[in-house]
């Protein structure tokens, strides 16, 4: 069995676990949606219309639509890869046994990885049917709003989870939402990156979150260029670095 992707046993183990559970699922996606009623209805009864950054003229709420998707993936990926897996690592003592067998952290990361992009890409395809039925999506481009959502997850879940393993108490996730609440108002979600000043569009450039939401925005509003590239970009690179540093972190945790 060794060298054998045992990440699948790990992956398995979590849809086991959660398959008495799936009102759970229910969560992940309620938030962006009361946020898309809200804020982007709501408030889009006052503002009107918004320019994005690249000049289309669009209603608010559609505007806000696919910021919030990409809200949904991350918070998907988050739940799983900070919570959930800091009480497997230090409480239940999951890891520990998992690495009695041949398994490798390597598999416990992936294993891992890949059930939050399940859970995720059910918080965002849920999310997604909202705003379709809505009329907040208006390209064909669309078809790819799902995957890019994943890849959003994938992103969020791996750094996460790197995140993780440096915790040693639960008041430590007071960091977490630390970093997250300012990423979700202020990586473009609400406003266009034009109305920030100057100074701080750089710092909001550098939000993964940003970066997600110009993917599903450009997606679902058919503004598709090379810029959607970078951005990509930028996730899969913070896909492999974070499964990079999760698997030497559990390694080092579990087997030194």
């Amino acid at each position: 069995m060794v060298g054998y992707a045992l990440w699948r046993f790990v992956l398995l183990r979590d849809v086991v676990a959660f398959r008495r559970m799936w009102w759970l699922f229910l969560t992940g996606f309620v938030e962006p949606v009361f946020y898309l009623f809200s804020i982007g209805i709501g408030l889009g009864a006052l503002v009107r219309d918004v320019t994005t950054d690249s000049g289309q003229v669009v209603p608010y709420a559609l505007f806000v639509a696919p910021a919030m998707l990409a809200a949904s993936a991350m918070n998907g990926a988050i739940a799983d890869t900070t919570y959930n897996f800091f009480f497997k690592l230090k409480f239940a003592k999951t890891y520990d046994t998992i690495l009695a067998t041949p398994a490798r952290p390597w598999d416990i990361a992936i294993g891992e990885i890949l059930w939050s992009l399940i859970r995720g890409g059910i918080y965002s395809a849920i999310f997604f049917l909202v705003a379709l039925v809505m009329g907040f999506v208006r390209s064909w481009w669309a078809v790819l709003a799902l995957p890019a959502a994943l890849l959003i997850g994938a992103a969020f879940a791996a750094v996460g989870m790197w995140a993780t393993t440096y915790m040693t108490s639960w008041k430590d996730f007071e960091f977490i939402t630390l970093v997250i609440q300012p990423m979700f108002l202020f990586s473009a979600t609400f406003f266009p990156l034009s109305v920030y000043p100057e100074g701080l569009q750089w710092l909001v450039k550098l939000m993964p979150l940003y970066h997600a939401v110009v993917i599903e925005r450009g997606l679902l509003l058919g503004d598709v260029g090379w810029g959607l590239l970078w951005s990509v970009l930028v996730l899969v690179a913070l896909t492999a670095l974070g499964l990079w540093g999760a698997s030497r972190r559990i390694s080092r945790l579990l087997l030194t």
